[in-house]
């Protein structure tokens, strides 16, 4: 396929039992739940867990998020010298306040000598095993306050295989919509490199679109794929010209359900902990059919793989696809709102000695968000 795929790290959704439901849904790149490069230098057991893969999975794709050159350089030296990954991605575009207000995620490219210092630690220490780094970014921090130029170039400039870019600004969070001319300003601005494109692709006719609209070199796709594994078939099917769709009955809705259960019990090994992770998922799934009020909340409250049979056993499982229902927006969009950011952030374009210490508090998830 000439047109790449990608599934977004999504914190709790892209563990390796989602990525692979989407993969027995058809093919694409799917990238591992974003992980902090101070907890996977620390090696924590749920940043290990975050980065493992099938054994099926071809490109073993990781991303990391980090505000400190050093500490993202020894993650992905670790990445390359244990062979953890064969694509690493750094993210730049998460817009949580809890990651922006100690300037991580999509307030760091405003600092351009950070952002320079760990684009370029993180491609020479990928070098070193040929593994191809890439970035993920938002526009910047607000209309007054882009960044998404500037950085794409400092990236290109460092020697990322790839740039990405969510057409919205911190500001935005996921509210409103996604601004693919500016999509189309970054292809134009980088030539040399490849662009991908993120925001508003809830089908595959929104891929295409995209394509066509901006010229970008791929697509990434997050909120749309949620309850809709089989969106990525139904993307490269579009993308190679092909009008092949999923358009899932309710039954097969509810199979993929279970499947998806299934496979979050083997990979947490703990069937409570999986079927409480199952339940916000049910939304997403039944998003757009007919499924009364008591069934969605007793779908939301199942406790073991053999409930959550019967009681997918009680939908009306003849119900058909309701075609442009089930599409569209996923779970909260959100409002724009300030962004939060840390102390006199937005004064300059670099780094003053107290910001630098009160950055390093960012990495303490292991999520990152």
């Amino acid at each position: 396929m000439d047109t790449p795929v990608i599934l977004a790290p999504m914190a709790g959704i892209t563990n390796s039992a989602f990525r692979r439901l989407c993969r027995e849904y058809g093919g694409g790149l799917y990238v591992a739940e974003m992980v902090t490069s101070r907890a996977l230098v620390e090696r924590t057991p749920e940043s290990l867990r975050i980065i493992s893969h099938d054994e099926d999975e071809d490109i073993r794709s990781v991303q990391l998020y980090g505000v400190d050159p050093v500490t993202v350089g020894q993650a992905v030296r670790m990445l390359v010298e244990e062979d953890r990954a064969d694509h690493i991605d750094l993210n730049f575009g998460c817009p949580v306040p809890k990651v922006t207000r100690r300037g991580g995620g999509s307030a760091l490219p405003w600092k351009t000598d950070l952002f320079t210092s760990i684009v370029q630690t993180a491609v020479k220490e990928a070098s070193k095993g040929n593994i191809p780094l890439t970035i993920k970014m938002r526009k910047g921090i607000d209309e007054d306050h882009l960044t998404y130029l500037d950085a794409g170039r400092i990236a290109r400039d460092s020697g990322v295989a790839a740039v990405a870019l969510h057409g919205r600004t911190t500001a935005q969070f996921y509210s409103g919509q996604a601004d693919w001319s500016a999509i189309a300003r970054l292809r134009e601005a980088l030539p040399d490199i490849p662009v991908l494109g993120n925001g508003d692709i809830w089908s595959a006719e929104d891929a295409v679109r995209m394509v066509r609209e901006t010229g970008v070199d791929g697509v990434v796709v997050g909120r749309g794929c949620q309850g809709r594994p089989w969106l990525f078939g139904d993307l490269m099917a579009a993308l190679e010209g092909s009008d092949k769709r999923h358009n899932p009955a309710l039954r097969q809705v509810a199979e993929s359900i279970y499947r998806h259960a299934e496979l979050m019990v083997e990979t947490f090994g703990d069937e409570g902990k999986a079927l409480r992770e199952i339940r916000k998922h049910m939304a997403w799934y039944l998003k757009g059919y007919v499924v009364g009020s008591e069934l969605r909340n007793r779908l939301a409250l199942v406790t073991n793989l053999e409930v959550l049979r019967g009681t997918l056993d009680e939908l009306d499982l003849d119900s058909p696809y309701p075609g442009a229902d089930a599409e569209g927006p996923r779970g909260r969009a959100g409002s724009p709102k300030k962004p939060a950011l840390p102390k006199d952030w937005l004064l300059n374009r670099s780094l003053d000695a107290e910001q630098s210490r009160d950055i390093s508090f960012a990495e303490l998830d292991v999520s990152g968000g």
